[in-house]
């Protein structure tokens, strides 16, 4: 009952924004992007990484002036409208209840290969029962947790962009690779082996793996400093994508040929790592991605159980997801995100080609969504900020609005790009069409509560002037 409490350190807020911005999917997508767009996916990586520092832009300028657990739901609800940050709050709950799934089962997989006497779905309950307690007990063991995965992670990919770089421009000492060299950008086919259309297809299989990038803004609200946080968060989003992305895809890329077997067969930052005869390369890359996804599953409940909790706060969820105990965790939210992941992890064993292929690709533009209700957001916001508290912009978009506009258009431009995938069961078509058609069921429940809400105000005056009435 005392509301979420400032147990997050800013160090683990540092690492939250830094870590936050590599998913799992980083490690383990790449290689179907680097199959599809060549060398090229480059491009794909940093037209994607545009888009995130953009959006992240003006989800800083809204959050550094409010920092709530809600963040860009919050800001939705009042730019737009209550039904505007009841349908992108609840879309995003569900967006990360279905990771939670989705990283349950993959860590699953990487350690049943360690101890197959421990079948994969036991693992799935071991690993959800154990970073579910580690948000149960405060929001400060989140943050600790959260600081060493992501330490982990940050410190692998940064020694493999430095490793790796120096091999590819021959100054890494008792390595011979003979494939190594930048040659290998345009040697195999050209930059872009498969045409410039193939940038954007890249787009489509990399959009996602961004996902997270926005979880230091919710977090900002149970920090010490949170404008502060805010902040930092924003302004290093820039060398945080140039780095981790593109920095670790282009020395992925620029070690092998891009078309080769190894590439798909191991994944890719696996081969890169063979090609440099580096022992045991496959364990090593298997221990960051396992970290990588509790990283995730970490992030997931307590993103999820947050935007939960703001829900609920705004009369949006149960009021119970609003209440936290003296700790200030706020446990009904937690679990019932948890329970709800569960679920989804039960049926990704029941019925994987069916109803868990369904929740994943009705789930997976909802990235896309949230970017977009950010700008619309934004360019409200701004106007809201500057008549009533100008001093709190102290972060601010750039060229507002014609690059808030510019970054709608693209993400639409992106969403309708999607329309045109229609390869395999999680094309980009059914993606979208299956996303939208949950949006537009979440955006009917708003309106249907926005209306009751309103019918109820317009009655309470008529009974009291009844009253009124009768005591005259």
């Amino acid at each position: 009952m005392t509301g979420l409490q400032a147990g997050l350190k800013n160090r683990h807020l540092s690492m939250i924004a830094i870590g936050g911005v590599i998913g799992a999917g980083l490690f383990v997508g790449s290689s179907s992007g680097i199959a599809t767009a060549g060398p090229g996916i480059l491009l794909s990586y940093a037209l994607v990484g545009t888009l995130v520092v953009l959006v992240m832009r003006m989800l800083g300028e809204m959050s550094a002036a409010n920092p709530t657990s809600g963040s860009f739901s919050a800001h939705a609800d009042r730019a737009l409208g209550r039904w505007a940050g009841f349908s992108i709050g609840w879309l995003y709950w569900f967006f990360w209840v279905v990771v939670l799934a989705v990283e349950a089962t993959a860590g699953a997989v990487i350690l049943e290969g360690w101890v197959p006497a421990v079948p994969q779905w036991a693992w799935a309950l071991i690993v959800m029962v154990v970073l579910t307690a580690t948000n149960l007990v405060s929001v400060g063991s989140y943050g600790e947790f959260e600081f060493w995965f992501a330490g982990i992670k940050v410190v692998a990919i940064a020694a493999f962009v430095v490793i790796g770089g120096l091999a590819v421009f021959g100054l890494l000492p008792g390595v011979d690779s003979d494939q190594a060299g930048l040659g290998n950008l345009t040697e195999h086919g050209g930059f872009l082996p498969h045409g410039a259309g193939a940038i954007l297809t890249g787009v489509l299989l990399v959009v996602f793996s961004f996902m997270g990038s926005e979880i230091a803004t919710l977090a900002a609200g149970e920090s010490e400093d949170p404008q502060r946080a805010v902040t930092k968060a924003t302004n290093s989003i820039i060398w945080r994508v140039g780095v981790f992305y593109l920095g670790s895809i282009f020395v992925v890329v620029s070690l092998l040929p891009w078309n080769d077997p190894s590439i798909k067969k191991d994944g890719s930052y696996v081969a890169a790592l063979d090609s440099l005869g580096i022992a045991h390369a496959g364990q090593i890359m298997n221990v960051i991605v396992l970290t990588s996804v509790l990283s995730c599953l970490n992030s997931g409940l307590y993103t999820a159980s947050r935007m939960a909790f703001s829900l609920g706060q705004r009369g949006d969820a149960p009021k119970a997801f609003a209440k936290t105990n003296g700790r200030g965790v706020p446990l009904t939210a937690i679990l019932a995100s948890v329970v709800f992941g569960f679920v989804a992890v039960f049926f990704n064993y029941l019925s994987p080609d069916t109803i868990f292929l369904f929740l994943v690709n009705s789930s997976g533009a909802v990235a896309l969504f949230v970017w977009l209700v950010i700008c619309f957001s934004q360019l409200r916001m701004r106007k809201i900020i500057q008549a009533e508290a100008p001093e709190k912009l102290v972060v601010k978009m750039w060229l507002y609005p014609y690059l808030t506009w510019a970054t709608a258009g693209l993400i639409v431009f992106v969403l309708g790009y999607m329309l045109t995938d229609t390869k395999g069961a999680s094309s980009g078509r059914t993606t979208v069409l299956l996303s939208l058609l949950v949006a537009a069921f979440v955006l009917g429940i708003a309106l249907m509560k926005e209306r009751l809400g309103r019918g109820r105000a317009a009655v309470v005056p008529d009974e009291i002037r009844d009253e009124n009435v009768k005591v005259g």
